[in-house]
């Protein structure tokens, strides 16, 4: 690709709500990290992994691949047999649909200077099927309403809407870490309809660089998240509640509070971090200093550690049993299940305080209560 677009589909959440946040990204570096590298390679081997099933030439990745694991091996091949699954269906409706793998989508009609990289695009007569991989499992993604997807839509329809007569889009979410596949199926009317009275005129102050700051979790990615001042406001409105002990504080007061504490942690540790990366560029900040953390004893060649151990007479290995993924991966799922299925259990998690909007079901509160106190005992 070359390079990154400004208004690029993986950031249209962020830009799409913050639009100057489009161009005050430009001032800082895209610094990268092992997570960005680790889905990098997910996607790699994805990529692999239909090509094969689709019979088409590919050079296996994983040699090259600084995060391949047994882990990463499976998702790749639950990708690609859902994607097949997804041909298959579309086989049903067009006699020869088309399969496009990590096509270059452009948008640019709706957005200056707009593309992206589609995962998977199925394109069959009166369909158009949207399938992005997401390796990551700390945040779980969903398709409905969807911007990164809706452009991605839109730049495949760019290409193909005149030649299959697309009516419907199916977009899809695959997060193999989650197990989540989230799925949005909207009319084609009414992506354009989005398109032409919503998204082209944030997309056009984003562009130019107008429109006002504003917060919320489309910070998360965001480059200038750290030094933003927009972002600061909005966390520092908790003081006014002068971190009270809660037994002083109303209900309301508490919810809140709750409504904004993880996004001022968040806030708070990128701030630190950046801070960190300031202090060691030379910047001197009053009544602070850099110093070296702690750090663990570690082996610098395991190989030799061994075999000396060994020579001096001593076992230097302590037996284990393979856990429940490393084992379902040597025994395969259905001898897995067949062998073990009796001897392995899910316990109930640990109670959680959430939004309204997370769509786990909610727990009895007697039974969460008891949950509560099993976690405290142990």
């Amino acid at each position: 690709m070359g390079k990154h677009a400004l208004l690029s589909a993986s950031s249209s959440h962020r830009w799409l709500n913050c639009p100057p946040s489009a161009r005050l990204c430009e001032n800082y570096e895209d610094k990268g990290s092992e997570y960005a590298q680790e889905g990098t390679d997910a996607h790699s081997l994805c990529e692999h992994k239909l090509k094969l099933a689709l019979d088409m030439e590919s050079v296996d990745p994983t040699e090259n691949l600084s995060f391949y694991n047994e882990e990463m091996e499976q998702c790749a091949c639950d990708y690609a047999a859902y994607v097949m699954e997804l041909l298959t269906e579309a086989k049903k409706i067009c006699k020869d649909p088309v399969v496009l793998i990590e096509q270059r989508l452009d948008f640019s009609r709706f957005v200056a200077e707009g593309f992206g990289t589609g995962d998977c695009v199925i394109i069959a007569d009166g369909t158009l099927y949207i399938v992005d991989y997401k390796h990551g499992k700390g945040v779980e993604v969903s398709a409905v309403e969807n911007p990164q997807m809706m452009l991605y839509a839109l730049g495949a329809l760019e290409l193909f809407d005149g030649i299959y007569d697309i009516d419907t889009v199916r977009m899809t979410i695959f997060q193999p870490r989650r197990e989540n596949v989230s799925i949005c199926v909207m009319a084609k009317d009414d992506l354009l309809q989005w398109a032409y009275n919503d998204l082209m005129a944030k997309a056009k102050l984003a562009y130019e660089g107008g429109g006002d700051f504003a917060c919320g979790d489309w910070c998360r990615f965001c480059k200038a998240k750290a030094a933003c001042r927009k972002r600061a406001e909005y966390n520092l409105e908790l003081a006014k509640y002068d971190f009270a002990m809660p037994d002083t504080l109303e209900d309301a007061e508490i919810a809140a509070i709750l409504e904004k504490a993880d996004e001022l942690a968040a806030w708070a540790a990128d701030v630190k971090e950046f801070a960190l990366q300031q202090a060691l560029g030379g910047v001197k900040y009053a009544g602070f200093k850099v110093v070296e953390g702690r750090s663990n004893r570690k082996y610098t060649d395991e190989d030799a550690v061994a075999d000396t151990v060994k020579k001096a007479g001593y076992d230097p290995y302590e037996p284990k049993l393979l856990g429940i993924t490393a084992m379902e991966k040597l025994l395969g799922k259905k001898q897995f299940a067949k062998l073990l299925s009796g001897l392995v259990e899910k316990p109930q998690g640990k109670p959680a305080l959430v939004p309204e909007s997370d769509k786990r079901q909610e727990m009895n509160i007697d039974k969460a209560a008891s949950a509560a106190e099993d976690f405290k005992e142990n």
